[in-house]
């Protein structure tokens, strides 16, 4: 049988469209074996010390710091991402490197339980070697909120990175490397999707994390279910956001802005749809146009850019085609909706109003720069818009009276996240994840690093059985 071929992964600069590094990544077999000596440093691994490896994660978290401006660059050059937002997702990184080497030892602490008589205990121990398959739209911050609870749980980790991140998925590697971690601990595996399927089937591999589309978040359950692997799912979203009549539509349309054109709009929990009471609609729409002109395309690269391009060419046609979809089925465009004649990936800030159920701007998830305004008539058929999608990530109430933006966010919206008056974002403080075809499963906080241990139960007999030798 003649040998595989090893794959390549070309770079293509957003900005320009001008191709940059050619990467090579290794091959199914090659990706196999690695995955299979990640496997058996887990054993020396897992019997490390908290204190061992808290050490080590913070030293990730400094490494992180040193080469932070290095990294921003890989990823503006890969994805497009300012180098404003590229130095605040690495700090992000080395935080959430901080918070469970902080925090890690006390979440898996043994749990006693009252058995009235005999010693009973919960104890949380690690698994394995966890596969994770990560996008490109936050190429630092998904690996690293992964990585950071699964190695500080005695897990060792394989990556696999999006394809059109090959340099930065390399460099997470080096991260832990130089952090001083063991070899083997945590690797990435530079291969196409198609190779996937196996590394979820080798027996090295104990279980997958996926963030991503929802079609590959299938693709992956229905693997790892066939072979019997739990896996967590974090994918897409159409977040909505509800703005009540007791609003100020211009702080709200603040609020909505940011929302909507984080990483420039490349983010399943931006906000989508923004579910609007008819009394304050137009003054709302007014405010929001002006916001989302404000954030002006720019160089990734230079200094106060507030939007630079989207990830790819074919990304940003996909999104037009979304949005004259959307419009064909009624929409009404008030800003935006054209592409630039410029090379590279670019899409102004786009914001379309008289959107329903059915209109692509509803239905869909569009990733990219465009807020879609819908109309209610009061808030309990906000609600239900709001609710009345597939998704169910994260979502938002924006109001003058914040117990009742607690009310809506408590109880009222089917999301995994609600936030009252701020955009929706990711911490590791709180617990992330969705409902519905979003996903499930949870990320960060406690609940993320007890997704992938083994949750074992302990009792211990009143008496010992006495064993008093041969006569």
């Amino acid at each position: 049988m003649a040998a595989q071929q090893r794959p390549t992964f070309q770079v293509v600069d957003p900005a320009t469209g001008k191709p940059g590094r050619t990467y090579e990544g290794v091959t199914g077999e090659e990706a196999l074996a690695i995955a299979g000596r990640v496997r058996e440093r887990f054993e020396s691994w897992r019997r490390t010390s908290f204190a061992e490896r808290t050490a080590l994660m913070r030293e990730a978290a400094a490494v992180l710091r040193r080469r932070s401006d290095d990294f921003a660059e890989l990823m503006c050059g890969e994805m497009g991402k300012t180098l404003a937002d590229g130095r605040a997702e690495i700090e992000k990184c080395a935080v959430g490197c901080e918070f469970y080497a902080e925090h890690a030892e006390a979440f898996l602490k043994a749990e006693p339980v009252d058995m009235d008589g005999p010693k009973a205990k919960v104890v949380y121990r690690p698994i394995g070697t966890v596969l994770a398959v990560m996008p490109w739209n936050f190429p630092f911050w998904q690996a690293f909120r992964f990585a950071a609870p699964t190695l500080m749980g005695g897990n060792t980790a394989v990556l696999k990175h999006a394809s059109n991140v090959p340099g930065s998925a390399l460099a997470i590697e080096q991260v832990f490397r130089e952090a001083g971690f063991p070899e083997d601990v945590f690797r990435t595996v530079l291969v196409p999707s198609r190779d996937v399927k196996a590394l979820i089937e080798d027996p090295a591999i104990a279980a997958v994390s996926l963030t991503g589309s929802v079609e590959a978040g299938k693709a992956v359950a229905a693997q790892a279910g066939a072979v019997l692997k739990k896996c967590v799912l974090e994918l897409g979203g159409s977040d909505a956001y509800v703005v009540l009549d007791d609003v100020d539509p211009a702080k709200a349309a603040k609020v909505a802005a940011a929302a909507r054109l984080v990483n420039a709009g490349q983010s399943c929990i931006a906000g989508k749809r923004f579910i609007v009471l008819a009394s304050v609609r137009e003054a709302f729409e007014d405010a929001l146009v002006k916001e989302m002109e404000s954030y002006a395309l720019g160089d990734p690269r230079a200094e106060g850019t507030k939007l630079g391009p989207l990830q790819a060419v074919n990304a940003r046609d996909d999104v037009h085609e979304q949005v004259t979809r959307a419009i064909s089925a009624g929409a009404r465009r008030l800003t935006g909706g054209e592409v630039p004649d410029r090379p590279g990936a670019w899409y102004p800030p786009t914001v379309l109003t008289d959107v329903r159920p059915g209109n692509p701007a509803f239905d869909e998830e569009v990733f990219g720069p465009v807020a879609a305004v819908v109309e209610a008539r009061d808030e309990e058929e906000a609600i239900a818009l709001a609710n009345d999608s597939e998704f169910g990530l994260g979502s938002g109430v924006l109001t003058g009276d914040l117990a009742r933006g607690e009310r809506i966010a408590t109880d009222g919206l089917d999301a995994g996240m609600s936030f009252v008056n701020q955009n929706v974002r990711s911490d590791a403080r709180l617990p992330f994840g969705g409902v519905k075809h979003s996903g499930y499963g949870r990320e960060l906080a406690a609940f993320g690093i007890r997704e992938f241990v083994n949750i074992k139960s302990v009792l211990v007999a009143e008496e010992a059985l006495a064993y008093g030798g041969p006569e």
